[in-house]
């Protein structure tokens, strides 16, 4: 089996090396380039807790500020133990999306202890802001890291698709999948995956991906990487 990741290198490189140590061949091509912005430490006075919405976020948060003991909520388990390895000591994961996240803090913290910012890129998906706002609390988005879209695919991704040498793409967000789609469409070989799976991380991403004319569209049963590599290798601990 071989299959195409397209998060960013950061992320897509190490699962690349699990993958290959089940027997999986993969496959690197970044629909992402992530640039984390430079700037001053942040100012976190009154805030009761960071939300991080992706492991890229966390990396640019150790960069702009050295303080390891504010509070973390992460959306996801890989955003966590991003976290746990830069030193932060005290992280709590939503092991989900953005509502996840949102139900988490809403239940655990209470809008008069302090402000909440959510450090995230350029780029944001789903309403962080409208949930917490809705609820009392004070939030502000500190845009820490740019995700500047791939251009066109890498010549190695072009000749797997051409040559049929493909059986999976992993699509992680509805924002990769949109870019997925338009450069596929832009070199006219959205008629090579007829034999493809789209794997999926949630219903939001599927929705993106049913753009294109895939052999089926697989979606995880809850949105975090291990129930996505489930459906590659199904009851492995991802």
């Amino acid at each position: 089996m071989k299959v195409l990741l397209t998060r960013a290198r950061e992320d897509a490189e190490p699962l690349a090396s699990l993958l290959e140590g089940r027997g999986i061949e993969a496959m690197v091509d970044p629909m992402l380039e992530i640039e984390l912005i430079p700037g001053p430490d942040l100012d976190l006075t009154g805030v009761q807790a960071v939300l991080v919405t992706s492991a890229n976020g966390v990396r640019a948060l150790t960069q702009r500020t050295p303080d390891r003991e504010v509070v973390v909520y992460a959306v996801g388990d890989a955003s966590a133990r991003e976290a746990n390895q830069a030193e932060f000591v005290s992280v709590s994961t939503a092991s989900g999306d953005v509502e996840t996240l949102a139900e988490l803090v809403i239940g655990q913290l209470d809008p008069h202890t302090g402000d909440l910012v959510h450090v995230a890129g350029s780029h944001v998906a789903g309403d962080l802001a409208g949930r917490l706002g809705e609820a009392g609390f004070t939030y502000r988005r500190e845009a820490v890291y740019r995700a500047q879209p791939a251009s066109a695919f890498s010549e190695n991704t072009r000749r797997a698709l051409a040559e049929g040498g493909l059986d999976g793409v992993l699509l992680y967000s509805p924002r990769t999948a949109a870019i997925f789609a338009e450069l596929i469409q832009a070199v006219g070989l959205a008629p090579q995956l007829a034999e493809v799976t789209a794997y999926c991380l949630s219903p939001a991403v599927a929705d993106k991906a049913a753009l294109l004319p895939w052999l089926r569209i697989d979606v995880a049963e809850k949105p975090d990487q291990p129930a996505l590599l489930d459906l590659l290798t199904p009851g492995t601990d991802g």
